[in-house]
């Protein structure tokens, strides 16, 4: 019988819900693709609830418990004497979120010797050294699919909230003014601008999709082209390089994964290549961006707007600069992780266990690492190599 270490964000400040704001989630059967959504033989839990946090367990306590296994769900996740740190000498599989990654480490997957599977309930998987999974010959999934829509919803929200200058004029009505002169000195229409993704992807083409009808001049970047019927439809302008798009775009979002080809794109010289006053938008990885040179651009004038939902390290430490920049539109990272979308991960995280368990064949689509190389979409999306260097300054978070 098998230990599962799962490592989930806390519970809500108030305690756990006993009641929701709606009293059900729409139901998705298939991605735009074609793809269809998680298929495990059952589920334990009611579509719509708060999956994501201790107390949700992403829903599988019955179901390991009923076969045998051992379920750990900790939030404890950082510091040599973590939780997470603990257990990992047993552990046969580590399942842990974007949102609140267990960092798997080289010198953790060494802790580990048991270990056989890792597994994010989510997408993304760069919380892991995949080098030394490869190394090791673990294995490494993620449920692709399950939340990129919801975080193409988060990328145009977020569009929308900078260039319009949403945040402060919100900040002014719960100060009690009326400041309407100070609310729309930075304040834009979104019509006509040139918005440019880097990447192409699921997340990435739904951001285009949904930005279409705004009637804005639409770009792309992305090594594997799109085909010609969606770039005609879209009156797609693509891109080779990232240096190509910036310079064209009013606007530019980040929907790439993060690995060592990608770590740090931007920064101070790739910024330069900016319009003066372009915004920024990065629901992909914090570690795609220099932290400093975001906030030198910020401060200069060279960016307009920063906004995102992804940090380096999860969660960022108090003092993170990110925080306290000028003209951001930071939140903790919940793009991929509404109510509808933990629905799906969870149900993909149980669908990945009932593979593994029962010696079937996990989906292509889910696989990152295999057998010791790069496989399904890992080999696909991501390159080989590390790309958790520093995530230890996740210990230095604090509860506040």
């Amino acid at each position: 019988m098998a230990k599962i270490v799962c490592v989930l964000y806390d519970d809500p400040v108030t305690g756990y819900p006993k009641s929701y704001a709606r009293d059900d989630i729409p139901k998705i059967t298939k991605y735009p693709d074609g793809q269809t959504t998680p298929t495990p033989h059952a589920i334990d839990f009611i579509p719509g609830q708060l999956l994501g946090s201790v107390s949700g367990e992403l829903g599988l306590r019955k179901y390991l418990e009923s076969n045998g296994h051992t379920l750990v769900v900790t939030s404890d996740k950082d510091g040599a004497n973590s939780k997470l740190d603990q257990e990992l000498p047993d552990a046969e599989i580590v399942i842990s979120q974007p949102f609140w990654p267990a960092y798997m480490t080289a010198e953790r997957i060494a802790k580990a010797p048991k270990l056989k599977m890792i597994v994010t309930a989510g997408i993304g998987s760069d919380h892991t050294d995949l080098q030394a999974a490869m190394d090791r010959g673990i294995t490494v999934a993620e449920v692709t699919y399950c939340n990129s829509n919801s975080v193409a919803e988060h990328v145009v929200m977020m569009i929308l909230s900078q260039v319009r200058n949403y945040i402060p004029s919100y900040n002014w009505v719960i100060k009690g003014g009326w400041n309407i002169a100070d609310c729309v000195s930075r304040s834009y229409d979104l019509e006509g601008m040139h918005i440019g993704t880097v990447a192409a992807g699921r997340i990435g083409l739904r951001v285009l999709r949904l930005l279409k009808p705004y009637d804005v001049h639409l770009h792309y970047m992305d090594r594997h082209k799109l085909p010609d019927a969606v770039e005609k439809e879209l009156n797609l302008t693509h891109h080779t390089t990232v240096e190509s798009l910036t310079k064209a775009c009013d606007v530019v979002t980040l929907n790439c994964p993060l690995h060592p080809e990608t770590e740090h794109m931007i920064n101070d010289t790739s910024l330069k290549n900016f319009k003066r006053g372009a915004y920024l938008i990065n629901t992909a990885r914090g570690k795609l961006c220099d932290r400093d040179a975001i906030v030198r651009a910020l401060e200069s004038g060279q960016l307009a707007g920063y906004a995102g939902d992804v940090w380096f390290p999860q969660p960022p430490p108090q003092d993170h600069p990110w925080r306290t920049m000028p003209h951001h539109g930071m939140t903790p990272h919940i793009s991929g992780t509404s109510l509808s979308a933990q629905t799906r991960y969870a149900a993909g995280t149980r669908e990945i266990l009932e593979c593994y368990f029962e010696n079937k064949p996990i989906r292509d689509e889910y696989l990152i690492v295999q057998g010791g190389k790069l496989a399904g979409v890992g080999a696909h999306s991501y390159s080989a190599g590390n790309a958790t260097g520093g995530s230890e300054e996740a210990a230095k978070f604090k509860k506040v």
